[in-house]
């Protein structure tokens, strides 16, 4: 006796990129500007000029787009900041936006 198996599928449709959030940094009048440098390298992946530039828009603008993450991303990278800043006495605030 002999099984045969068909394995066919067929897939309709594209599989959707998630929808990207913005990882936002907020300046203030506490947090050191090299804490912020440190941040964007340790948990935002940026390499040093990157870090320095995006750290001295939040400094001028009072606030700057640190990146454009997947949800669960975006909040996991604002979670590890704030609680780094936390530790270390700092109000520094970072918020996830559509």
């Amino acid at each position: 006796m002999a099984l045969e198996t068909k394995l066919g599928t067929k897939t309709k449709g594209q599989v959707k990129e998630p929808t990207k959030y913005k990882v936002v940094m907020y300046n203030d009048d506490f947090t050191p500007m090299d804490f912020v440098v440190d941040i964007l390298k340790l948990i935002f992946k940026k390499e040093h000029q990157e870090a320095v530039d995006i750290m001295m828009q939040v400094h001028k603008g009072d606030k700057a787009v640190v990146g454009m993450y997947a949800y669960d991303i975006a909040m996991t990278k604002t979670q590890e900041a704030t609680h780094m800043a936390r530790q270390n006495g700092y109000p520094f605030q970072v918020k996830v936006e559509s």
